[in-house]
């Protein structure tokens, strides 16, 4: 069965034990693209080259990006993505080690972008070569495009020398707040942008899940609309002779800035964020980590979520978890921040692909 969905991942582990715990049949019509995340410093401005990993102790960053890279490789040992490592190529002789075993050692395609530097553009395509996989290009449309980026486009095709046939445009809205705007941003990227080659796959993804919210009353769940499912929906109504394939992506039950942001960092609220993602909106709600009658606390947001009037009991492990957490007791089964993302993810994505197949996957 061909993939009908591509969710932009970060590699962290909440990301790729998601993943890897779909049930076989959604999992197959998946096509992931994975973002290895910074590992030090300021989080990373959305397009900004000017800041670069700052750990380049060898000691620490070598055995860091190992481990990180071949958790990538075990979760997407059977399936075909995308791994985009631009938050290494501040590093290049980290980068190069980097994406060498990306290339050699999976089904990976590496992924590069106009704005990157052309060194490691060329050494991009040269392994994209090697590994006979082809390469995906990356384009970051936080506004509407003109005719300069198509230029831009065409100039990163002849450096890198790979025929349309081996390349993918992967079309990034990045974070996305009003249906409407994004669309028409989404319009003018297919049409000055999608149609300039005969690009093996055509990839559109945006992210409509909130970076944060406010601490609601316990149990209550805001409803925040999925402008990234509705931007989809409104591309495909405008466009429906668009003759290249064109799969829809989105960032999963996550923001679109998560991969941006360092694997160490300082200890966040003493909160997170339980999710559920619904046919045209999120649920989400905010849930202690820590404090007194945490685990009882925890249960009512999971029941606020299980009896929405949206819930689909059994449908996936996600929803399985959260039934299980919103009517069990005592402190074990509540999971923690990083449990809740896992949960989201996998409920998220078989959601996803259940949209797109009409519950066929």
């Amino acid at each position: 069965m061909d993939p009908v969905y591509v969710p932009f991942l970060p590699a962290r582990r909440d990301a790729w034990q998601a993943y890897e715990r779909l049930d076989a049949r959604v999992r197959r019509r998946i096509t992931p693209l994975w973002t290895v995340v910074p590992r030090t410093g300021p989080e990373r401005p959305r397009g900004d080259r000017s800041a670069a990993d700052t750990d380049e102790d060898p000691r620490t960053f070598g055995p860091w990006l190992t481990r990180r890279i071949d958790a990538v490789l075990d979760a997407s040992s059977s399936s075909v993505g995308w791994a985009d490592a631009t938050h290494l190529e501040g590093l290049v002789q980290a980068a190069a080690s980097g994406l060498w075993r990306l290339a050699t050692q999976s089904r990976l395609r590496l992924v590069t972008g106009p704005e990157r530097n052309h060194r490691l553009q060329r050494y991009t395509a040269d392994l994209a070569l090697l590994s006979g996989r082809g390469l995906g290009i990356r384009v970051l449309l936080d506004e509407p495009p003109e005719g300069s980026r198509s230029a831009e486009l065409l100039e990163l095709v002849d450096r890198v020398r790979l025929p349309p046939s081996q390349l993918d445009l992967l079309l990034d809205l990045g974070p996305v707040t009003d249906t409407a705007d994004a669309g028409k941003i989404a319009l003018a990227a297919l049409d000055l942008l999608a149609g300039l080659l005969p690009w093996r796959t055509v990839v559109l993804a945006a992210g409509a899940f909130p970076r944060t919210i406010q601490p609601l009353a316990s149990g209550l769940s805001l409803v925040v609309p999925r402008h990234d499912w509705l931007v989809h929906h409104l591309v495909r109504s405008s466009r429906p002779e668009f003759r290249s394939p064109l799969l829809y992506g989105d960032y999963s039950a996550e923001h679109a800035l998560s991969a941006n942001i360092p694997s160490v960092r300082r200890p966040g609220p003493p909160w997170g964020l339980m999710r559920y993602t619904a046919p045209d909106a999120f649920l989400v709600a905010p849930a202690l980590t820590r404090g007194p009658y945490r685990a009882e606390r925890v249960r009512a947001v999971a029941r606020g979520i299980a009896e929405a009037e949206v819930f689909r009991p059994g449908r996936s492990e996600g929803e399985r978890w959260l039934h299980a957490c919103a009517y069990g007791s005592g402190s074990d089964g509540t999971g923690n921040a990083e449990t809740w993302i896992r949960v989201g993810h996998i409920q998220h994505m078989s959601f996803a692909v259940a949209q797109l197949t009409g519950g066929e996957a």
